[in-house]
């Protein structure tokens, strides 16, 4: 006969606690096993980086506006001094393939008011045709600018310069962020007394052209006539980038 349990004592025979210790031993160790470990200390540092790259071309930014009483009228006529344009353009030695459309509206003609505070009579509608064209002739930008007005049937809107490989200049700003981080990391850690371990992450910041192209505007009427637009290409286009390094820390140097 196999030992009795008796609800009267209230004891459980000693196989049965021996099992309920066990049993309870082995729900807790893979709490045990799962302790957190003690956190490696860490260096993080955020660098910065400049590059500057000379422009390789120009883009001149050009609208050529017209106005109708009706829509196909407006298009047909926008066509017509388009044409115009691009011959223009084209005889001052600019290839047909560097002159592209940016953008193409046709819009309602908003309602002008006179001197008088009454609305003037304007044609209904309006048709904007900007056009981008490029030049790899930097020193030649303004006298460009200055004979593509010259005609008359454009207005002038705003120069910008900029490089062929676009990405170079953020590559290398990302590059010399990155040193500069490496370069902050290992002041801190000598100042502590400590040297740097594994490099455990690396976050991209932006890369970006350092400060906005430059606008210059500039109506048809202010530069009608005039030969040469007074622009100045910039020596180089900066680019700036920022990126954060995390390093473990190590014992002493």
């Amino acid at each position: 006969m196999g030992e009795a349990f008796s609800f009267e004592e209230g004891r459980f025979p000693m196989r049965l606690a021996v099992a309920a210790a066990l049993a309870a031993l082995c729900l807790a160790s893979p709490a045990l096993a799962q302790a957190p470990t003690p956190r490696q200390p860490t260096i993080s540092v955020m660098g910065s980086g400049e590059a500057e790259l000379k422009p390789d071309f120009a883009r001149i930014h050009v609208t050529v506006a017209t106005q109708a009483e009706t829509v196909a009228q407006a298009t047909a006529a926008n066509n017509t001094a388009t044409e115009r344009v691009l011959a223009r353009i084209q005889g001052l030695g600019i290839k047909r393939e560097d002159i592209r459309t940016a953008n193409f509206q046709v819009f309602q003609t908003p309602q002008q008011v006179g001197p008088d505070g009454k609305e003037m009579k304007t044609p209904k509608f309006s048709a904007n045709h900007q056009l981008r064209i490029t030049t790899r002739d930097l020193d030649g930008v303004g006298r460009l600018a200055g004979e593509i007005l010259a005609s008359g049937d454009m207005t002038f809107q705003s120069v910008t310069f900029g490089l062929d490989k676009q990405e170079e200049g953020g590559d290398k700003a990302r590059e010399a962020a990155v040193r500069d981080a490496r370069r902050q990391a290992e002041i801190y850690a000598s100042a502590a007394g400590v040297s740097l371990g594994r490099l455990l992450e690396i976050r991209d910041g932006s890369a970006q052209p350092f400060e906005p192209q430059p606008d210059m505007r500039m109506s048809m009427a202010m530069a009608k006539g005039a030969e040469s637009v007074p622009i100045v290409p910039p020596a180089t286009i900066r680019y700036t980038a920022n990126v954060q390094l995390v390093w473990e820390m190590a014992g002493k140097p």
